[in-house]
């Protein structure tokens, strides 16, 4: 028989009770650490924002080729078909720029 008195609990026990306390008290800390998770949120968005613009890049280089490519077909000389890709430029640009806002 031990001689420990009714309700008090031994250090194994007290040891449990306190990990799960700290479970508990972090996850709590994690749900209303408002601005880590908007810190987390805004990268998030970064990086979907810098995949979108290397996409609209990639189709704006490649509709500019395509439209190369037709042109050098139809017999346009060259001067209209540079004007055509810095028009495809131009508002390759500004659609970068009206994704960023």
């Amino acid at each position: 028989m031990t001689n420990r008195q009714p309700g008090v609990k031994g250090p194994d026990e007290l040891r449990r009770q306190i990990a799960r306390a700290r479970g508990r008290s972090g996850a709590l800390a994690g749900r209303v650490d408002v601005k880590g998770r908007a810190q987390a949120r805004a990268a998030d968005l970064r990086d979907k924002a810098g995949a979108l613009t290397v996409q609209l890049r990639s189709s704006a280089a490649q509709a500019g080729h395509t439209v190369q490519d037709r042109a050098g077909r139809s017999g346009l000389p060259r001067p209209v078909l540079v004007a055509g890709a810095v028009a495809g430029a131009v508002v390759a640009a500004k659609a970068l720029r009206r994704g960023r806002r």
